[in-house]
């Protein structure tokens, strides 16, 4: 898997500006591109891996790396291989590489939660964590996908899986950046043989969801200057030096090769240190999965949807 992922997820998909930007992506050596179901963006992904293909740009399908995300109204059991042939049918392949549950809820079938802010909350309920666990085991044996995953998952929530599972999760992939670091849940993960792959790993500035904190950091930007580096160059350090993977946006060409340029030099502990001292606040607490009665979501709080590790 390689360590960093090209992401699809934006508030408005612009489809040409995305498959330019794969292309592009693809021509700089990018081999990794993130998806979901309710990006709406696998069809332009696929639309952009088709041609990369007949141009050339890369030899072969295998070359390619293809995480997807299976959404809420589909986290049933009977709906999880259907939904896994839905998005191969979108981004027009034979199998997966990585098949992620996208959050741990599930929405009554045939109620689409359409982007990801979800406002108001629609008919969630518990997830059936033990047959949506497996018919994810049987699609990863059917060789839908090549490997099976969570993302939004706690420590509490992946041990669950584990007590059951006869194929674990391979990767959780996770809201992680210098203010937000999650070090119980990578060392958890760690512990497990799990990967972590971090989103919004520069704050995602620009979208609903995102903050400026992270790019407009005092301590970031001090570390960059002294490194002549981009503060998203030290963002993707640090997430590497953690030991994570990660996936980053952009349809801007020069960012696209400064992303990739931070594999031949590192930061000290020093520069760790600093990174370490910066007060931690999660951007995405997912306030809209929560229903403070129990009337419209499973979870009564973000402290029970998080179990804590917020």
């Amino acid at each position: 898997m390689p360590v960093l992922a090209f992401g699809t997820a934006a508030d408005n998909i612009q489809p040409d500006l995305l498959k330019t930007a794969v292309l592009e992506a693809i021509k700089l050596g990018y081999r990794h591109f993130d998806t979901a179901a309710i990006y709406g963006s696998e069809q332009t992904l696929g639309e952009a891996i088709k041609e990369a293909l007949k141009l050339g740009l890369v030899a072969s399908r295998d070359r390619l790396f293809i995480t997807s995300k299976l959404w809420s109204n589909d986290a049933h059991p009977h709906l999880v291989i259907p939904a896994l042939k839905k998005s191969l049918e979108n981004l027009q392949l034979e199998y997966l590489d990585l098949y992620l549950i996208h959050v741990p809820i599930s929405a009554k079938p045939g109620k689409l939660m359409v982007g990801e802010l979800v406002s108001p909350p629609v008919d969630l309920i518990p997830l059936d964590f033990k047959g949506v666990w497996a018919a994810m085991e049987e699609s990863q044996r059917l060789g839908l996908t090549k490997s099976i995953g969570v993302s939004n998952f706690s420590s509490k929530k992946i041990e669950t899986i584990l007590s059951f599972a006869t194929i674990p999760p391979s990767v959780n992939q996770v809201e992680m950046s210098p203010f937000w670091q999650q070090k119980k849940l990578r060392d958890f993960c760690k512990a497990n043989g799990i990967v972590v792959t971090a989103f919004s790993p520069l704050g995602a500035m620009g979208t609903g969801w995102g903050t400026n904190h992270v790019l407009e950091s005092k301590v970031l930007q001090d570390i960059a200057e002294a490194r002549g580096k981009t503060i998203a160059q030290v963002c993707i350090r640090w997430v590497y030096q953690a030991g994570a993977t990660l996936a980053v946006k952009s349809y801007n060409k020069e960012r696209l090769k400064q992303n990739l340029q931070v594999f031949d030099w590192e930061l000290s502990e020093d520069d760790l240190n600093k990174i370490n001292q910066i007060p931690q606040q999660k951007m995405m607490l997912k306030e809209e999965l929560v229903s403070a009665d129990g009337s419209s979501s499973p979870y009564k709080s973000v402290e029970e949807l998080w179990d804590g590790e917020i």
